[in-house]
């Protein structure tokens, strides 16, 4: 993933939220993600969670032979005109801290550049928090490493279905979901996927489906310490015993 260069010091905030921002009123982005105020301006979320990395992900494909040209970011189409073809290129970039927050924003233009500018722009617009857990019968570790629960996302024919896995396990994924679970902290998960999953932007989509139900399902209280259920960021204990675990 690329780090994001932030600089707000020229930011000149056009909306309630930023100023607030802007003068230091809001200083935690759940503030505003509990309350379900719609974010938007990108500097929100540069000035709250500067540390946000991006990613663009693989939906388009190469001309090849028999159809089997490469994988690449961005997607080509092209709309006949009485001028000739006028090709047009859309991509999604995948943004997060590593630490239970992350956004998927989709681009299109006619030039790459500006597809992928509006790419990353829109995923820091629609940017979101999980809940992650320790939800494997076979799991006994204690910090929140992988999803609390199982959840289900579906787009078109495609349907994505996320598992809770023991720590060590890693990423069984596809590619591009394993770079969206990445991208919010979750380290170990098991998955199963159906229809047509070629279709990169519906499997993109069912992914982010089946992320936010981590946050819309009800869970008992009882089941927040069983499951070492975390909303958003780790406790900074819990990283502390991370890094030690690493170590």
């Amino acid at each position: 993933m690329r780090q994001e260069q932030q600089d707000s010091s020229e930011w000149i905030p056009k909306t309630s939220i930023g100023r607030k921002v802007k003068a230091g009123e809001i200083t935690d982005i759940d503030d505003i993600l509990d309350k379900g105020i719609k974010i938007l301006e990108p500097e929100v979320v540069e000035t709250l969670l500067p540390n946000m990395e991006n990613e663009l992900l693989m939906i388009g494909q190469s001309k090849g032979k028999f159809g089997g040209g490469q994988r690449r970011v961005f997607r080509q189409t092209q709309k006949k005109t009485k001028e000739g073809n006028v090709p047009s290129f859309s991509t999604y970039a995948v943004i997060g801290n590593k630490d239970g927050y992350v956004g998927i924003g989709f681009g299109k233009s006619k030039e790459t550049v500006p597809a992928r500018e509006k790419a990353i722009r829109n995923a820091k617009l629609n940017i979101f928090k999980i809940r992650r857990g320790t939800g494997s019968w076979e799991d006994a570790a204690k910090e929140a490493h992988s999803i609390p629960f199982e959840v289900e996302g579906k787009c078109g024919s495609v349907k994505v279905i996320l598992r809770p896995a023991p720590k060590g396990t890693g990423l069984c994924c596809e590619k591009e979901v394993g770079k969206i679970l990445a991208a919010c902290g979750i380290k170990n998960v098991w998955s199963k996927t159906f229809g047509a999953t070629d279709a990169k932007i519906n499997l993109v989509k069912a992914t982010e489906s089946a992320l936010r139900k981590l946050m819309s399902t009800k869970i008992r209280p009882e089941h927040v310490k069983t499951l070492n259920i975390v909303e958003g960021k780790l406790p900074a204990l819990s990283r502390n015993d991370e890094v030690e675990d690493n170590e």
